[in-house]
């Protein structure tokens, strides 16, 4: 499950600030893909998730953090990867994904960084 797809961060930007790219998962998506400082956004899997739901469906651009079902029994890992290119902006137009993006970045990755997060939302979950 993909919860954020972005592409094109400046690298001197400094950071992300605390809800600078969202605010929480908005009924029936979020504007796209252009994003803030110059980024650009993907679509999120919360766009097929809630596909066909008349409240909830729409267009999912940006960050949609940790939702896991209310009763889950299990921790999930959420892992947040950075990629150094050697191009300045990501050969992806459009509504893209992060599947997209994987494919777009094929043979331009100078280097990565990878940061794992767990959570539940269930205390007893294991």
């Amino acid at each position: 499950f993909c919860h954020w797809a972005v592409v094109d961060l400046d690298p001197a930007a400094g950071g992300i600030n605390e809800g600078e790219f969202s605010k929480g998962v908005t009924p029936k998506g979020k504007n796209g893909p252009p994003g803030p400082g110059g980024t650009r956004q993907g679509l999120n899997n919360f766009t097929q998730w809630f596909a066909g739901d008349p409240d909830m469906g729409g267009d999912y651009f940006g960050y949609d953090g940790p939702a896991p079902p209310w009763n889950d029994e299990i921790i999930h890992d959420y892992h947040f990867k950075l990629y150094a290119l050697d191009v300045e902006r990501c050969a992806v137009e459009g509504n893209f994904t992060g599947d997209d993006v994987k494919k777009a970045i094929e043979g331009h990755i100078l280097g990565e960084a990878q940061l794992t997060g767990r959570y539940a939302i269930n205390p007893d979950a294991k």
